[in-house]
């Protein structure tokens, strides 16, 4: 599973990666650069559940409110992508400047201007560089991982690898079954289990551990 790497347009495979000792140098500037004309945000279950939590919605108003579902084509998911704001075309939370929800950001805002990979198999992840579209180089001195522990995404590594691998899997079964009359029955039901049914109370992962222990049984009656 990829996550975007960034804004510039450069092609995936030219991009060079980053370990966690190399210098990294990038600062935000606070412009609101990367907040701007922004379509391409692709929200995992963990990050609408963050957001969720942060205005106090379920993750299906929020959803409802803020994103538009689809089906991924290439790995017949569901997916959630953020809509921009339909007067300005900036992101629905980029408010005076400034990211109203900056404390659950989505991990593709975090990340910026890296882009991540994470091998579905083996879980390892990987970092990539863009051209920054905006930021500032600081004095030197600091390294990816000073960056990452920043950005708070060394927090939530574990999560994002354990939903890189389980996406991966539950694509494979909805790929070999995309011509089950049961299908749209069970794009629905993986749904709910990736990015609904969480009470905002308790944690993500012991639930969305839960969610997917569930579904499996129900997937593979639903797919027989």
């Amino acid at each position: 599973m990829t996550v975007e790497p960034g804004r510039s347009g450069e092609n995936w495979d030219d991009l060079p990666r980053i370990a966690a000792g190399d210098s990294f140098d990038f600062a935000c500037a606070g412009c609101g650069g990367c907040c701007r004309g922004r379509r391409d945000l692709v929200l995992s279950g963990y990050d609408l559940y963050r957001i969720a939590r942060r205005l106090g919605l379920s993750p299906r108003i929020v959803a409802g409110a803020f994103c538009k579902s689809y089906l991924a084509p290439q790995t017949l998911l569901p997916a959630l992508r953020l809509t921009p704001d339909p007067r300005t075309g900036n992101c629905r939370f980029f408010e005076g400047s400034a990211c109203a929800i900056h404390a659950a950001r989505p991990l593709a805002c975090a990340l910026y201007p890296l882009g991540q990979s994470i091998d579905p198999v083996t879980a390892k992840i990987e970092y990539y560089v863009q051209t920054p579209l905006c930021g500032v180089q600081t004095d030197g001195g600091r390294v990816l991982n000073d960056y990452l522990t920043d950005a708070a995404i060394l927090d939530r590594a574990g999560i994002d690898a354990r939903w890189a691998v389980v996406c991966t899997r539950l694509s494979e079964q909805l790929q070999a079954a995309a011509d089950h009359p049961h299908f749209a029955a069970a794009v629905k039901r993986v749904e709910r289990a990736l990015y609904y049914d969480y009470e905002l109370g308790d944690d993500f992962y012991p639930q969305f551990q839960q969610n997917i222990e569930i579904l499996q049984p129900l997937l593979e009656k639903l797919l027989a």
